[in-house]
């Protein structure tokens, strides 16, 4: 009775989920596999980690999660002792999720490295993959070599990193990740359908009126994803298609509807216009992150980079081989009045604010520094606001009143974007509430990341798609691309517009609305649009 109060049982278990490891992002990844598995009545989730099974059982209750039929078993063990793997029948589970441990990067990975070792040492062998969660892109290699065809990697810190770039160009869209990430509302999923046979993509299309198809698993390239493929791209035998779709059991491909074709609209889009950012904090990826804004941002842009007086790029960037981008470095700390009120905060397009890597083995610590520059750069961009009076004269129709400092900050972000870096999901919760930071990305982005790749190995490759340098991403376009005010179309025969420009639209938000709807119902009744309304499209990255 002792051992099994204290977790040293077996697990007479088989097709689990098995965590190996504690960390805070335990919980959201929890929630996340409980919604997965709601459709099938509820799977088993087992978690072994080197604490005492009450002490993980209380820490799970505390979150109060409604875990939709899904029982989660807690073990006490080591992943580095194979008894402890064999105790959780490791060989039998259907993925193996590896968590970083909270610290110091590289050691978190140097542990990981050992785990991934000590799992493919058992002599029953694994029946399904494993999914390791790294802290440091150098570290990847590594683990993929020890771990050959049975790992998936996902690196948070780098994932983190890519969305907030990708979201400082274009600030909604840490909203559409956030809803395609998670399994709340629609994923990604890829399925073989033999009657598509001999279809090409553009009939593909508009093949599923319940999902979207984003792509084609290419048999005939061993298996590659194929992002936004040709209109005349052929399905052959073996291909797959990949859609964003509410639940792997809610579409099906239907008989052809009848479309429209929509006339094309010869817009030539703006150009792109530099932008002016500002980087607040520091990474240690700094150099990656700053390759990459080189990348996307136009010619003539600035980031200006506010730290305590790091100047050293560990990756040893050369700055004068950024091309678009110039470096304009200021030396302060972030949560000191004195030493933001010397920036010209009022002039930034956008402004990130980065978790600090001085505190980052503390959530907490890190979350309470970036909440502290993220009100500090709210309250001074409220008060060099233009004509103060006069905006509460006319009624600002906020949520909190006219005359609030919580007010003046919501007019303040009218102004630029802030998007933050959170580590705890409650710190999240909290700023979703006052509405003050405009967009934030937290450690729950990276535990929805790793759910899906448990649930589906495939969908790596998708991310690692997406997150490239080159090929296709998320955009969010305006409306005036592709329609005229007022004019009444299907959802299909925007669609088809958007392929003239190879681009595959995933849904839109409406002028007045909060939240954007991907993959919506009803795709050929027809609507009438508004220029103000927005798209949110995959295209080749501009």
């Amino acid at each position: 009775f002792d051992s099994l109060r204290k977790g040293k049982s077996e697990v007479v278990k088989q097709n689990h989920t098995l965590v190996l490891g504690w960390s805070d992002k335990l919980g959201s990844l929890l929630n996340q596999l409980a919604i997965a598995n709601e459709s099938l009545g509820g799977g088993i989730v087992v978690v072994m980690a080197e604490r005492e099974k009450e002490d993980m059982e209380l820490d799970i209750a505390k979150k109060e999660f409604d875990f939709r039929g899904t029982s989660v078993i807690c073990r006490s063990g080591s992943p580095l002792i194979l008894a402890d793997l064999k105790k959780v029948s490791v060989s039998k589970a259907r993925a193996v999720i590896v968590l970083a441990g909270d610290g110091n990067a590289d050691q978190s990975d140097a542990r990981a490295l050992r785990t991934v070792l000590s799992l493919t040492g058992v002599k029953e062998g694994l029946r399904g993959h494993i999914v390791v969660e790294l802290s440091d892109l150098d570290n990847e290699v590594l683990v993929k070599l020890v771990g050959g065809d049975h790992v998936e990697t996902v690196v948070a810190h780098d994932v983190i990193g890519r969305l907030m770039i990708q979201c400082a160009r274009q600030p909604g869209l840490a909203q559409i990740w956030e809803d395609i990430l998670g399994f709340e509302n629609c994923e990604f999923y890829i399925k073989r359908w033999p009657q598509l046979d001999g279809l090409q993509f553009e009939d593909v299309l508009i093949s599923f009126p319940d999902a979207i198809p984003c792509g084609v698993k290419a048999a005939s390239c061993g298996g590659k994803i194929i992002l936004n493929p040709d209109d005349s791209y052929v399905l052959q035998e073996g291909d797959e298609v990949l859609v964003i779709a509410e639940d792997d059991d809610t579409y099906a491909p239907t008989a052809l509807p009848t479309v429209k074709e929509a006339p094309f609209i010869h817009i030539t889009r703006p150009a792109r216009k530099p932008q002016k950012i500002l980087l607040c904090g520091w990474r240690r990826d700094i150099d990656d992150m700053i390759v990459v804004l080189d990348a996307f941002l136009a010619h003539g842009s600035e980031l200006w980079m506010f730290n305590d007086g790091k100047e050293a790029f560990d990756g040893g960037l050369d700055i004068n081989r950024l091309v678009n981008i110039s470096l304009v470095n200021r030396e302060g700390n972030a949560v000191i009045r004195r030493h933001l009120e010397s920036l010209p905060l009022e002039s930034f397009d956008s402004i990130l604010i980065l978790a600090d890597e001085a505190v980052e083995d503390s959530a907490i610590q890190a979350d309470s520094r970036s909440l502290a520059t993220l009100l500090l750069i709210r309250d001074i961009q409220a008060k060099r606001l233009p004509c103060r009076e006069d905006m509460n004269s006319h009624g600002y129709r906020g949520s909190f009143s006219q005359g609030s400092w919580m007010g003046e900050m919501q007019q303040a972000s009218d102004k630029s974007v802030i998007i933050s870096e959170i580590l705890d999901p409650r710190t999240k919760n909290l700023l979703s509430m006052s509405k003050i930071s405009d967009y934030v990305l937290s450690n729950e982005l990276v535990s929805m990341a790793l759910a899906m790749v448990a649930e589906d190995r495939q969908i790596n490759d998708v991310l690692e798609e997406f997150f490239a340098e080159e090929g296709n991403e998320l955009h969010i376009r305006q409306a005036d691309l592709y329609l005229r005010e007022g004019e009444e179309l299907s959802f299909y025969e925007v669609l088809l517009r958007a392929r003239q420009r190879r681009e595959i639209v995933i849904g839109y938000r409406l002028a007045n609305a909060e939240k954007a709807v991907i993959n919506p119902p009803g795709k050929n009744e027809q609507r009438r649009w508004s220029e103000k309304d927005v798209f949110v499209v995959i295209a080749e990255k501009e």
